[in-house]
């Protein structure tokens, strides 16, 4: 379920940073997020964790330990503190309920899936089983059908003890097969758990500077208890204490544990009190518990409560066995006394066997039941105490079952309820994650459709000009003392477009301008406009820079270069281009509102515009302006000489023929 892999997600942004679980996912190839309760392969976490491992250079067995530690706390603050707390009164009762844990579960989140059309799968939880050994060490049983996840228990089960019990563990792992006794042929790995106490420094100090006070009250205390109460007592408490391995302990904290402050008397332990012979009939004890079973050593049935009479016919024939109507579906172990009695800790779950039903019920669902075994040693028989395993309404009535079929103290009936609801609730929590999915994705998208908007508005205006005009402000006009002005166009262009078609100079022009676009990046200057086969840049505008000059006399450089790499649809010869450059003082402005332009005004325009009129074929003309920003800036020129400009008269121009210092490789911008 996603629960796992957002688990997952959470531990690697929560350690390392969103950065490092992009680089992650993206490496194991999964998508960003996972649904609480969706199903999703086994093959994602291993993907992930595989992953992991190589990127942060860790073991498995290190980073699974830590996922296990980390899913403990994730569990937690995810809503299951409470439930996790009251599994048992100390580690050996937790790890005994996980199993029953694991079954809730799967029933919510199976009747999830089942709630929805499109999944039905059930939970595949690993089992546990485990044995106390006489020096107060565990071994614990862990078997999955998911091999090599196996270091995770010791980081969940090490996490609990600390923090449930108070108690540190060590755990090893001291056999690891095939487990053949599991029809399922899981993985069958043993711990061995030992255990230690966490005292507090306070704890420390006093038990160990009082210890000569403690030994003179145990000898009071001895001689005033009786030895056999002393005994009981001591008993009592090994087996309430809250650790189940328990720890060496000192014969006065055994005693101090149960003595009643205040008061001084000795706590005896509790003793039940049977009844001489059992004060139930057999026809009230099938009615009262109308889902049970007795059977021998055999499986032969003994006794069945009448609601499992009533659904399983055959049981109705005392002596059949047992595993002709049923097969054990949890724990997959072979169905045989001594397979149960090894498991007889943990739930099981039976299901009637399809072709022993009556012909007219095969279409139905077949019915589980969950619950407990019980040996009787004295009968040399099993008591089977079970409820029908029914998760919704619908699955009542599918086996045309009814709430009165179960008996009223079985808090089965209000489960089915209360899960009709909670389905309702879930499904709805559902949607929610959903549509919180499908909004993150929009939102994603959006983000990158306004980049993709604001490098198209960018690429129209300048940026500072374009974000106040975002914002809704009104772009003043503003003043600028010098900058660089250049133009350029194309030779007999006039003549080129007379003799090709339409698209052979739309495709001559794209080509141009793609080259002279890319330069304008290289030498950082601002693009105004393009009319037809006219190019107009401007340099220390709309931002002043002192080196507006230079970079617009290598852009010009540049310009002359990448011509040549155009080709004249008419001759098949490179085309040439007439460049003119200007420097002195404008005005620069957004005009108009659809389609707003940044424009340039003043008489600096005007005169660019007549030194690439007035300019020679594959050379770039310089004003005198321009020429002395350029005098001492390691370019070399040469002087033109005094020319008629049409409109302004007389003027003394130059030519611009190469930069002495920059290579051309440099002034293409290339590597």
């Amino acid at each position: 379920y996603g629960f796992i892999n957002t688990c997952l997600k959470s531990l690697v942004v929560e350690k390392y940073g969103e950065e490092m679980w992009e680089k992650l996912r993206l490496q194991a190839g999964v998508q960003d997020s996972f649904l609480t309760f969706e199903v999703y392969k086994d093959e994602i976490t291993m993907q992930l964790v595989d992953k992991a491992c190589k990127i942060l250079g860790v073991p498995a067995d290190i980073v699974l330990r830590e996922f296990g530690e980390y899913f403990f706390e994730f569990c937690k603050r995810s809503g299951y503190d409470h439930m996790l707390r009251t599994l048992g009164g100390n580690l050996y009762e937790f790890i005994e309920n996980l199993d029953a844990l694991h079954s809730y579960l799967s029933l919510s989140y199976q009747a999830r899936v089942s709630f929805s059309p499109v999944f039905l799968q059930e939970m595949n939880a690993p089992s546990f089983r485990v044995e106390k050994n006489e020096d107060g060490s565990m071994h614990l049983h862990y078997y999955s059908d998911r091999r090599g996840l196996c270091h995770i228990v010791p980081g969940i089960i090490g996490a609990a003890a600390l923090d449930f019990f108070n108690i540190e563990i060590s755990m090893e792992i001291v056999n690891q097969t095939e487990e053949e006794e599991r029809t399922g042929k899981k993985e069958h790995i043993v711990f061995l758990v030992t255990q230690n106490p966490v005292f507090s420094y306070k704890e420390r100090s006093a038990f160990s500077c009082s210890s000569q006070y403690l030994a003179d009250s145990e000898n009071q205390v001895e001689s005033r208890a009786n030895k056999e109460d002393l005994e009981k007592a001591k008993n009592t408490a090994r087996d309430r204490g809250s650790s189940v391995c328990p720890v060496k302990k000192s014969h006065w904290k055994t005693i101090r544990g149960i003595i009643t402050l205040g008061k001084g008397k000795l706590l005896r332990g509790f003793d039940p009190v049977y009844p001489k012979s059992l004060w139930v009939d057999a026809k009230t004890f099938c009615n009262g518990l109308p889902f049970h079973m007795v059977f021998d050593k055999e499986l032969r049935v003994k006794q069945a409560g009448v609601s499992i009479q009533k659904l399983v016919p055959g049981l109705q024939t005392m002596g059949i066995c047992l595993d002709q109507y049923f097969s054990i579906i949890h724990p997959e172990v072979p169905f045989t006394i001594s397979s149960i009695q090894k498991f007889i800790n943990s739930q099981f779950v039976f299901q009637t066997r399809r072709e022993m039903m009556p012909e007219s019920w095969k279409h139905r669902p077949m019915l589980e039941l969950r619950g407990q075994m019980i040996w009787m040693e004295s009968l040399q028989c099993m008591l089977y105490l079970c409820s029908p395993l029914l998760r919704t309404l619908h699955e009542l009535e599918e086996r045309q079952m009814h709430i009165a079929d179960i008996a009223p103290h079985d808090v089965t009936r209000d489960l089915i309820l209360l899960n009709q609801q909670r389905l309702a609730e879930m499904e709805l929590s559902n949607q929610l994650e959903r549509k919180k999915e499908e909004l993150r994705i929009l939102s994603k998208h959006l983000e990158e459709e306004k980049k993709k908007t604001e490098a198209l508005l960018y690429a129209m205006l300048p940026q500072h000009v374009a974000n106040q005009l975002k914002e809704g402000k009104q772009v003043e006009a503003g003043e600028f003392k010098e900058c660089t002005i250049l133009f350029s166009d194309v030779v007999t262009f006039t003549n080129i477009c007379a003799q090709c078609e339409p698209i052979q100079i739309v495709l001559m022009l794209n080509s141009m301008y793609l080259r002279f676009d890319r330069l304008t990046t290289v030498h950082d200057v601002y693009k105004v406009e393009t009319i037809g086969d006219a190019y107009m840049v401007v340099g220390g505008v709309p931002v002043p820079v002192p080196t507006h000059a230079e970079r617009v006399a290598n852009f010009a450089l540049g310009m002359i270069i990448a011509a040549k790499g155009v080709q004249n649809p008419v001759s098949g010869s490179p085309i040439q281009i007439r460049v003119g450059i200007h420097t002195g003082p404008v005005l620069a402005g957004v005009v108009g509102e659809k389609m707003p332009r940044y424009c340039l005004f003043g008489d600096t325009v005007n005169i660019a515009s007549r030194m690439e009129s007035h300019g020679v074929p594959s050379k770039i003309h310089l004003s005198s302006n321009a020429y002395q920003c350029l005098k001492y800036k390691n370019f070399e020129m040469t002087e033109r000489g005094e020319i008629e400009v049409k409109g302004k008269g007389k003027m003394h121009t130059y030519f611009l023929i190469r930069n002495k210092t920059a290579t051309e490789n440099e002034i293409m911008g290339r590597p």
